[in-house]
């Protein structure tokens, strides 16, 4: 793994973008404070930059880096549930202005998956993260279902969990900081 992490590091720290295993489905990614970086991954995916990509953090400390306030609500949900959650939040800062959505927030999602966890602690830094698969295509539930288009427009494949199948993406959820809460994908 390690080797891995470290072949990752070096493509996202030249602003390349990765293909790459999460705690819920293949994802692709890169520096979330690099915007051109972000703007291959729309090219990539064929995607409107209108529609935002939600961001991963390892821990309570990258949170804070992204969020200056996050509400009580927040951590009852990460607490409480099994299933990894997304969860959109007010007012994101220190992160590339092409992932933040037109009302001023931020998909994000704490991970426990290894690979991510250790490649964020190597980065300091939050990385995107968004389906591997063409916009309005069906999310790939395993490696082998996705699309040579985009194992091909990437800069790197990590070679980690090809075998993995994934039926389910994340629990969304939108919180705002008077405490609204609505379930966008359960």
């Amino acid at each position: 793994m390690q080797t891995e992490i470290q072949n990752a590091l070096e493509v996202i720290q030249k602003g390349g973008i990765i293909l790459y295993p999460t705690d819920t489905v293949w994802g692709i990614g890169c520096d979330a404070t690099n915007e051109e970086a972000i703007k291959k991954i729309y090219a990539l995916k064929q995607r409107e930059e209108s529609k935002s990509m939600l961001v991963l953090v390892n821990g309570e400390r990258m949170l804070y880096q992204v969020f200056n306030e996050i509400p009580q609500v927040a951590w009852d949900i990460w607490d409480n549930t099994k299933k990894p959650t997304t969860l959109i939040l007010d007012k994101p800062k220190n992160i590339a202005k092409n992932l933040i959505a037109d009302d001023n927030t931020l998909g994000i999602r704490l991970v426990s998956e290894p690979f991510c966890y250790k490649l964020m602690e190597r980065m300091k830094k939050p990385l995107v993260s968004t389906s591997a698969n063409i916009s309005g295509q069906p999310t790939p539930k395993s490696f082998q279902e996705i699309s040579p288009e985009i194992i091909k427009g990437v800069d790197y494949v990590v070679n980690l969990h090809r075998d993995k199948i994934c039926d389910k993406p994340s629990t969304i959820i939108k919180l705002t900081l008077d405490s609204q809460v609505k379930i966008i994908r359960k």
